[in-house]
């Protein structure tokens, strides 16, 4: 595999993102029945370039006509005018294996996990989120994947500390696969450019791209406003990006006990940047799902599943290369700017990954697939036939544009999502139950205290952050304490 596409695999959820518009980045999460590259697909999946990576596990046999039965809220399988993913192929065609969908909602999936182990109901594969590591397996409803995973494969080459900072008390029970939904900031070039600022995305690869000059650009931008005009820094959700653009994580584990990581200096200059960004009046709360056309807001910060629509909202009828391709438009995106007082990048992203259930015994199966999902990852044709797909612009019916996403953004997301270039953080705080991470009504005292480290102060809940810290530490602690005794 060459440099460009190996990057590119660790990528590789993006894709499914751009043409589902999934926010949770499984590549099989969405449905459009009426889009452009559906009606149109020629792409065919050669399951003989995995060959050798098939021959070669020790698994083959055992697996070889399995049946897996997958609970979640969306099918792997294909349904109305859905592709056939490449690692179901893989698995139906090279193990002879087929998924068996167990259907429920977004809403009631944990309570029918729940019943199923304990009924005894079959199922075996479950759809990762945070809820599951550690508070699923202190549940007790997952099993470890180590005995069916061979992690000195080379098809893992790249995604060891990723593997490693998921490791659960020498076990892994999350198996990442790919990078998923990374944090990005979108803005408009022109826009910088018409107000005297440098280019983010420049900046970013000069190094040079950080909090200082950040919040330089947002100030400039405000300042430059009409008197008829109000203008604002930036918009969107990007709280836990700027805690996690320190390399910092709330709470920390060192292989065996959890700490308190809330008082950290990091943090606290993280927090401090929010508290200023505030206190200038930087940050629009109204909520858009993408920039704004209307030069209101010079940067807007989502995850990458969002980019396709400020395509739309800010350019509906991009020029169209002969590809059938938008090679460039005014809309770019970097990452979440870092620390002055880091030596890299942090990135602000989830993974891509399935939990092996409890009391499953197919265990063998389950690590099958995934190994299929990370060969979809990282074998160079289908990578390309990947990239090829996310780049057709997509249209409904009537063959009005819908969503797309450029090359320039598409490579430049590819580049900045290598694990080479940017290290991925992982907080442990958002797997430990309700009381971390519940959303509740959305108000300060009903939602997790993740998110209110998070939001608190950029919603205006609180107007400091040692208020924010002193009233959650000693439940941090207490919290902890269930965890480190279990």
């Amino acid at each position: 595999m060459n440099n460009l596409n190996r990057m590119c695999s660790l990528f590789l959820v993006l894709s499914s993102v751009f043409m589902f518009s999934a926010c949770g980045g499984d590549s099989n999460s969405g449905n459009n029945s009426d889009s452009f590259y559906k009606e149109n697909d020629e792409f065919k999946i050669d399951v003989s370039l995995a060959d050798d990576y098939i021959e070669s596990d020790p698994n083959l046999e055992e697996v070889k006509g399995s049946t897996i039965y997958w609970l979640s809220y969306y099918d792997v399988n294909p349904i109305n005018n859905q592709d056939r993913s490449v690692a179901l192929s893989l698995f139906e065609e090279k193990y002879g294996g087929k998924v068996e969908y167990i259907s429920c909602t977004s809403e009631n999936k944990f309570d029918v996990l729940a019943s199923r182990i304990l009924s005894g109901d079959p199922v075996d594969m479950f759809p990762y989120e945070w809820e599951a590591l550690p508070n699923g397996v202190v549940k007790n409803q997952y099993q470890p994947l180590d005995d069916y995973i061979d992690f000195e494969d080379d098809i893992w080459d790249g995604m060891e500390d990723i593997l490693d900072m998921y490791e659960y008390k020498g076990s892994h029970y999350v198996v990442p696969y790919n990078i998923a939904t990374p944090l990005v900031i979108t803005y408009s070039r022109s826009m910088c450019e018409e107000n005297g600022l440098p280019d983010p995305y420049e900046l970013y690869e000069e190094g040079k791209w950080d909090w200082d000059v950040f919040m330089d650009m947002m100030t400039t931008f405000v300042s430059n406003a009409r008197d008829d005009e109000t203008r604002y820094g930036i918009n969107g959700w990007f709280g836990q990006a700027m805690i996690q653009s320190t390399g910092e994580t709330v709470i920390n584990y060192d292989g065996e006990k959890f700490s308190n990581n809330i008082k950290s200096p990091q943090i606290e200059s993280a927090e401090n940047v929010m508290e200023e960004i505030m206190k200038r009046k930087l940050y629009d709360p109204e909520w858009n799902g993408y920039l704004k056309s209307d030069g209101s807001t010079l940067f807007f910060a989502m995850s990458d599943w969002a980019l396709s629509d400020s395509n739309i909202q800010n350019d509906s009828d991009p020029d169209i290369n002969e590809e059938g391709f938008v090679e460039s438009n005014d809309i770019m995106v970097v990452p979440f700017p870092k620390s002055p007082d880091a030596d890299k990048y942090y990135l602000n992203c989830n993974f891509g990954a399935k939990m092996l259930v409890k009391n499953s015994e197919n265990g063998a199966a389950v690590g099958a697939y995934i190994r299929c999902e990370r060969l979809a990852s990282i074998i160079d044709e289908y990578v390309a036939d990947s990239r090829q797909k996310a780049l057709i612009p997509e249209r409904n019916a009537g063959g009005v544009l819908k969503k797309y996403v450029t090359e320039e953004q598409y490579d430049a997301l590819c580049e900045y999502s290598d694990p080479a270039n940017i290290t991925p953080v992982f907080d442990f705080g958002y797997g430990m139950g309700s009381r971390m991470l519940d959303d509740g009504e959305y108000t300060y005292d009903t939602r997790g205290i993740m998110n209110n480290i998070t939001t608190a102060l950029l919603n205006g809940d609180k107007d400091s952050w040692a208020v924010v810290r002193d009233e959650w530490s000693s439940v941090i602690d207490e919290i902890i304490k269930e965890y480190n005794e279990t």
